[in-house]
């Protein structure tokens, strides 16, 4: 970057060393006024309160560690720092995961590889990857009901498409390893502190699968596909059932071959691709090495980005393409269609993935255009919208066929599907106002529009928020910046929750530490590097699992999944034990509307909870009589035959009901028990 922004000398540049432009007084006010308004914010919301010490304690520790089995390699082996850390951090992810998952997903990212070549022969691999991530998932979508959906088919499609693929994946392996070799060597020391908050950020990765959407709504793809080879689509006992599903399908193709969940290595491999295009996009930003690195720093930084990588949301694989996208547009305009259709790509995969995502995506669009209109041609742009249709409208045609709502069950006082009231979908918690200081509260009163803790959303709202005014105020970065914070704003007007800009504030990140390395060449690393400590010191407070310590669980149980069950969703042990001792033979109903822990179950699964409201209704009715009459029916009209539950919050209603219904119990779990109901031996 230096050498980009020296200012020329009529003396020779041997006898006069490169200058660095002198940045007004008043820019650099700007710039670093974030830093005491964090302050002053820390004080007011007695941060320190909400600190937990012994979390980050313990992140210190697994980095030290971490060094330490990365030593051996940088002083014996020769291998740059960031090389060496990789390796622990990899192979840490092989322990606490599986090496089966990881096998399983490796197969996932060699297939998307082939896939992606055959369009984007000539991008960079990790765009390759993604665009290859899309289209199998895409693709896949349109075939969920279809009884294809097995090891063997996946395993033969993988095959055949890496062995015709693999004189042009070699490579594309090869380039990716010099272009490795070439970051690292322009910045050493920035490499491996980004790789070293990368590894910690993936430790989420090492969680079994334990947020409560997933257990009663994400894994239901993913379980039906291995159990069954096809999915139900049936919105009748789950509303999500038809909702956006890329992410899932995805998740669930390592599954189906390895015969069990990879959501950490899946995450994994969309933490590294997200880290790439965060890279990259700095780079075109024009930022030097030390603001590429520290840009994948902060994404790696961000208490979300771990928490995140513990569960199966939307917004990891989200961050991950809208980056990309955004590498696309900001990238000089070049004739030909192919980054067209690379973009293409990214937008149908957004709109697979939720329709926030997808309007993250539309709003970029204008901007895209006009950036690009010299090389745009109508036919090209036509081409490009279809392909996106064809990548991301797989469930929202099929919802508007099986339900009448094709975004069901959003806008359903417009649709009037009869498979969800005819309201508009809406979550009462996340209403706090939308105003120009929500960054503010975002960063310091987190608790209102997450479910989190002070500070769990990171500080690079406030830290940087100068560094984003001078970019919008920049000839050269205005549009970006201005798009970008669009961008941020828009899956938050109507609620404000704060998953849901996590991708938009990732996209963001190159932008500020590009414009503040700019700025403040001599001191930006200091501001940056601070940035990512505060953040990684508050990183538990993103979640409550983190919170409690359960990654410090995982790591003394060595992977074993069953601790973390025991402490978090003892549910899981006992559908564990049901799949062995009751496969298949009548439905399985969570009693608990709180823990909806049914999902794995697949098309068994039942619940009284908010995921299937007649259900639901039934259930309020039926606790109206203190016979327990009203419930036996319910077991009979919904062919229960397995009944989940917590026994501190059963009710006498329910429990007359399972008494009438001859329910004996079949194991206990902490907190939870497993009952079974006779059904005769009907199969749902």
């Amino acid at each position: 970057m230096r050498a980009m922004i020296s200012i020329p000398s009529s003396r020779s540049a041997s006898s006069t060393p490169p200058l660095i432009p002198v940045t007004p007084r008043w820019q650099l006010a700007l710039l670093w006024a974030g830093v005491p308004l964090c302050t002053l914010g820390f004080f007011q919301y007695r941060l320190w309160e909400h600190w937990h010490s012994g979390r980050f304690g313990e992140l210190l520790v697994l980095a030290a560690l971490s060094a330490l089995l990365a030593w051996p390699l940088r002083r014996f082996a020769r291998w740059s720092w960031a090389a060496a850390l990789a390796l622990p951090w990899s192979l840490a992810l092989v322990l606490f995961a599986g090496p089966v998952p990881v096998a399983a997903t490796l197969v996932l990212a060699a297939l998307a590889l082939a896939l992606g070549g055959l369009l984007l022969r000539q991008e960079s691999l990790p765009l390759q990857l993604v665009a290859g991530l899309v289209l199998l998932g895409g693709s896949l979508a349109w075939l969920l009901p279809l009884p294809v959906h097995y090891a063997w088919s996946y395993l033969g499609l993988a095959i055949v498409m890496v062995a015709l693929a693999r004189n042009r994946m070699l490579p594309s392996l090869r380039h990716a390893r010099d272009q490795w070799r070439d970051a690292v060597a322009a910045h050493p020391r920035a490499a491996a502190l980004a790789v070293l908050a990368l590894g910690l950020a993936s430790t989420g990765c090492w969680l079994p699968t334990l947020q409560v959407d997933d257990l009663g709504y994400h894994l239901r793809l993913p379980w039906e596909l291995l159990q069954d080879g096809r999915y139900a689509m049936d919105a009748e006992t789950h509303i999500w059932a038809l909702a956006p599903w890329l992410g899932d399908v995805l998740q669930a193709f390592p599954q189906v071959i390895g015969g069990g969940e990879a959501r950490g290595p899946v995450n994994a491999l969309w933490i590294l691709l997200a880290a790439a295009g965060v890279w990259r996009l700095a780079a075109e930003l024009g930022g030097d090495a030390l603001a590429r690195w520290a840009s994948v720093a902060l994404y790696a930084s961000l208490p979300l980005t771990a928490v995140l990588a513990g569960s199966m949301q939307t917004e990891t694989p989200t961050a991950a393409l809208l980056v990309w996208l955004v590498v696309l547009i900001a990238r000089a305009p070049v004739q030909g269609s192919r980054g067209l259709y690379a973009g293409a790509v990214l937008v149908g995969g957004l709109l697979a993935l939720k329709l926030a995502a997808a309007a993250m995506a539309i709003v970029l669009l204008p901007w895209a255009l006009w950036r690009h209109r010299a090389a745009l041609r109508p036919g090209a742009v036509l081409l490009a919208g279809a392909l996106s249709l064809a990548v991301g409208a797989s469930s929202y045609v099929y919802a508007a066929v099986l339900t009448g709502n094709p975004f069901l069950p959003l806008f359903n006082a417009w649709f009037r599907s009869p498979y969800f009231a005819t309201a508009d979908f809406d979550d009462t918690r996340w209403h706090a106002g939308f105003d120009a200081w929500l960054p503010w509260h975002l960063t310091f009163d987190t608790g209102r529009y997450l479910e989190a803790f002070a500070g769990g959303g990171g500080f690079v709202l406030v830290v940087l928020a100068g560094a984003w005014i001078l970019a919008l105020i920049q000839r050269r970065t205005s549009a970006i910046a201005a798009m970008l914070a669009l961008s941020m704003a828009i899956p938050i007007i109507p609620m404000q929750y704060l998953r849901y800009v996590f991708p938009a504030c990732v996209a963001m990140l190159p932008l500020l530490a590009v414009t503040t390395a700019r700025a403040d060449p001599r001191r930006a690393g200091w501001m940056l590097a601070g940035l990512c400590v505060l953040n990684l010191a508050f990183q538990a407070n993103g979640h409550w699992m983190l919170r409690t310590g359960a990654i410090k669980e995982t790591v003394l149980a060595l992977g074993d999944d069953a601790a973390s069950f025991r402490h978090y969703a003892p549910e899981r042990i006992l559908l564990a034990r049901m799949r062995v001792a009751s496969p298949g033979m009548g439905n399985v109903l969570a009693l608990d509307a709180e823990v909806p822990h049914a999902a794995e179950t697949g098309v068994r699964a039942r619940t009284v909870s908010r995921y299937d409201p007649s259900l639901a209704a039934a259930a309020a009715l039926a606790d109206h009589d203190p016979t327990g009459a009203a419930w036996q029916s319910l077991f009979e009209r919904e062919r229960i035959g397995e009944v989940l539950l917590r026994k501190d919050t059963l009710n006498p209603a329910q429990r007359a009901g399972l008494q009438r219904a001859g329910a004996v119990m079949r194991g206990e779990q902490g907190p939870a028990q497993w009952w079974s109901i006779a059904t005769g031996g009907q199969r749902p």
